[in-house]
């Protein structure tokens, strides 16, 4: 493609394109210089085809000063109004500005969303590996916010080798789907790698159960790192509590009996500590399991509340957006390094791809959607995985559900919290069974010391 001016050298297309308005200007300047009248003779944009893949479909077109095409040297430079130009995006052919010509990516409409190409052109577009690199038998270690533990259910109900699915000491494996900012999932590789743990008791579990720095525990999270070779972190929010004294950050927010107003405090995590945070769990897996690929979700699951003095709404859009932005640029400054580090767009998906996308809490994620996103995940990483036609069916099956719900609704808020309760229920159990378990495992422990030290004085004697 070329800008071509009568009586004057080329401007270069990249010139053009990078900013339409200043490029044109000292074309304006020089044709002054050498015109008297101030008016020039022609000035067209003769673009060619681009990028096929895409599907774009270009015409030439004039660029427009003023209210018409400049034709001649007659014709006076006005006003400056933006070219032109005709493209054709899933089969409807529309004109859009040419500052549109040299991007890559439109974004999808709603004819769009009705293609079978839709997930490999506009959710996966520049995001899925070179190759699928996930087997059966791939050593699998998922944690972070509980959007984690979706794709943990889905890839472990699938038969894959999901390690913080298996009994475990490893706190990744009992309460992984709690620790969901970046500074909790930073903590457990200092810890594994580096038996660099906090001073003050910062870590608990949902009923408020103190997890504490046992050697035992810390062993047998290196065990699960060490043995990784995917790592899917799942980030889930910037607001988090801190003991003031130490400066360290709890997994949550502190249980009310035991908050200290005097040294517990809170916190919009800035977004260089995000980045650092990022970075610094980066080089420990490098340093020490370099060969295992990492896969970076954020979690489209909202907060239930806010501790600012705004509004959750708004609240959750900040704290989303640190996440997003920030991981968006740690990806763009370490991927052209490191082969093995990918995004999954899973917020992006549930938050733009779909209409009904949330339960009647506005904050969890309706089956379906969840589904498709388990669906996605599977064909573009897994192997021998599921074949695309699978997966454009897998959408095509979620939006009919999506429009069933537009249409008829879903379940009552009264509904809705029964089963949720129910649930909710059900996890206290089997957390608490877990609980039990490890206390009676504890009371064996030291009954049977207990014994070996009353035998000591025996042995001695003989």
């Amino acid at each position: 493609m070329s800008v071509v001016r009568a009586g004057l050298r080329p401007l270069s297309t990249s010139a053009f394109l990078t900013n339409s308005f200043s490029a044109v200007q000292p074309i304006l300047a020089e044709t002054d210089n050498r015109c008297s009248t101030g008016r020039m003779l022609a000035l067209v944009v003769q673009p060619q085809a681009v990028s096929p893949k895409v599907g774009r479909r270009y015409v030439s077109v004039p660029l427009h000063c003023g209210k018409s095409p400049i034709s001649s040297v007659n014709q006076p430079i006005r006003g400056w109004r933006m070219s032109t130009f005709e493209t054709t995006q899933d089969g409807i052919t529309r004109r859009i500005g040419t500052s549109y010509l040299n991007r890559p990516s439109l974004y999808p409409d709603d004819g769009s969303m009705t293609k079978d190409t839709v997930v490999d052109r506009y959710f996966m577009h520049g995001l899925a590996p070179p190759e699928k690199f996930v087997t059966k038998d791939t050593p699998i270690v998922a944690f972070g916010s509980c959007f984690a533990a979706n794709i943990s259910r889905h890839l472990n109900a699938r038969g894959y080798n999901v390690l913080t699915k298996k009994t475990s000491k490893a706190h990744v494996t009992q309460m992984g789907d709690g620790m969901v900012h970046t500074h909790a999932i930073l903590q457990q590789f200092e810890w594994a790698w580096e038996n660099n743990f906090p001073k003050a008791p910062l870590w608990e579990d949902y009923a408020a159960e103190e997890f504490g720095f046992t050697e035992e525990a810390r062993l047998a999270t290196k065990s699960l790192f060490d043995a990784a070779e995917l790592f899917i972190i799942t980030l889930g929010l910037s607001e988090i509590w801190y003991d003031e004294p130490t400066g360290e950050v709890f997994w949550r927010v502190p249980p009310r009996g035991k908050i200290d107003a005097s040294r517990h405090k809170f916190r919009v995590a800035s977004i260089s500590e995000t980045r650092a945070n990022l970075d610094s769990i980066h080089r420990l897996i490098r340093e020490y399991n370099p060969s295992a690929k990492i896969v970076f979700t954020v979690s489209p699951i909202a907060l239930a509340a806010s501790f600012r003095s705004i509004s959750a709404l708004s609240a959750n859009a900040a704290s989303k957006s640190i996440l997003r932005a920030v991981l968006d640029e740690f990806l763009r400054d370490v991927s052209p390094n490191d082969a093995g580090i990918f995004y999954f767009p899973s917020y992006d998906v549930v938050k733009y791809a779909f209409n009904n996308q949330y339960l009647p809490d506005r904050r969890h994620v309706n089956e379906y959607v969840l589904g498709f996103n388990m669906t996605m995940f599977e064909h573009y990483y897994c192997s021998p995985g599921i074949e695309y036609e699978e997966l454009a069916k897998a959408f095509r099956d979620a939006q009919g559900r999506d429009k069933h719900v537009a249409e008829n609704g879903q379940a009552t808020m009264a509904e809705f919290v029964e089963n949720k309760e129910i649930k909710r229920a059900a996890r206290i159990a089997l957390r608490k069974k877990a609980r039990l378990q490890r206390l009676a495992e504890r009371k064996l422990a030291k009954k049977i010391a207990r014994k070996a030290r009353a035998a000591l004085p025996d042995i001695a004697a003989e």
